[in-house]
């Protein structure tokens, strides 16, 4: 019996639905008391152990080859840590007209959290783009923005909003970090069975990313914080949103291009430098925000769809460029994870990428 599939014809990604399905059992069921206090240390454990999965999976000579390409590498960090973090700041000036002030501190913070890997990789490798600089790309974007995100949002965001103390940042660190360098260490002994089994932990890695939305909400419920936000609210940020990716997505492949970077590198620092991570995100912000989580993350979650609707769409037309056939990387396919560079990773079909 074939397995029943999300119809192609559908513009919202499965897992998306899911996480919509997530805030609304925080909404209806939230966690409270002891069952807060399990929710709260499962969440804290699910992501370390996506970070440590994803330490494993980064092939550690992958990554020292990819330093050799740094002049990708820093035009995707000063995409992600520079250029959104100064349309964030200039996104002050539509507060109280089009956000209020806790929606903008959401968009502030989602300007600095660091770019995805998975969803990255998956497109570039759609586009018929670089793979390996993706990879890496957005691997050293993560492990960057662990110490990065935080000291900037400190300095961007300041006062109550932000609790930032040098505490939070080792909590983060501990958090994130720490388990990716331990995947790292012990890629060695488990790597091989990582890359078999990668569907099923891909499960896991979803999982976690659900676990730890509920638990943002559910605090966000028990601390009153939803009756802030309005439908008009809503649509303003979803508008800002909007205008940000595009202009981001604009500036990514045109200032490449001006950089003298070719195509495949053109997108591969696109799909990297204009996106933005909500494994990453979540955690942070359920950490510097605390009780605030809720709203910080909402930014995020809704930029998140957005980027993988768009970006999906681009990628396909990126394969049909006819400069797809004679400009690709022949041999960032071959080295690519899980495939061609026809073939998104993870074996997730073309039309959907989970993260």
């Amino acid at each position: 019996m074939k397995r029943l599939r999300w119809p192609s014809w559908m513009p919202i990604d499965p897992y998306i639905v899911l996480l919509l399905a997530t805030v609304g059992l925080a909404a209806l069921l939230p966690a409270r008391g002891a069952a807060a206090d399990v929710t709260s240390g499962a969440s804290t454990a699910a992501i370390a152990f996506l970070f440590f999965l994803y330490g494993a999976r980064l092939s550690t000579r992958e990554a020292l080859d990819g330093l050799r390409h740094w002049r990708l590498h820093l035009t995707v960090l000063v995409c992600t840590f520079v250029l959104f973090p100064v349309f964030g700041l200039a996104a002050r000036a539509l507060v109280p007209v089009l956000l209020d002030q806790p929606l903008y501190q959401g968009l502030l913070f989602l300007t600095l959290v660091p770019s995805t890997i998975q969803s990255s990789i998956a497109f570039t490798s759609i586009a018929r783009g670089n793979v390996p600089a993706a990879i890496c790309a957005g691997s050293f974007s993560s492990l960057i923005g662990i110490v990065l995100t935080p000291l900037l949002a400190a300095g961007l965001l300041g006062g109550e909003e932000v609790g930032f103390s040098t505490d939070s940042l080792v909590k983060i660190v501990l958090q994130l970090l720490v388990p990716f360098l331990a995947g790292q260490v012990l890629r060695r002994w488990i790597g091989g069975f990582v890359t078999r089994h990668k569907k099923v932990l891909g499960l896991v890695d979803r999982g976690s990313i659900l676990l730890v939305v509920y638990n943002a909400f559910s605090e966000g419920m028990n601390r009153g914080v939803w009756h802030q936000v309005s439908p008009v609210r809503l649509a303003g940020l979803l508008g800002v949103e909007a205008v940000l990716l595009a202009v981001m997505l604009v500036l990514t492949w045109y200032g490449a291009r001006a950089l003298g970077f070719g195509r495949a590198d053109r997108i591969a620092i696109q799909f990297a430098g204009s996106k933005k991570s909500l494994a990453s995100g979540l955690p942070m912000a359920s950490v510097l925000f605390g009780g605030q989580a809720s709203l910080a993350v909402l930014p995020l979650m809704l930029f998140h769809q957005m980027q993988l609707m768009v970006c999906a769409v681009i990628a396909k037309r990126r394969a049909r460029d006819p400069e797809a056939a004679t400009d690709a990387d022949p041999a960032a396919a071959a080295d690519a994870p899980g495939g061609s560079a026809a073939d998104p990773v993870e074996g997730q079909p073309e039309h959907r990428v989970l993260r």
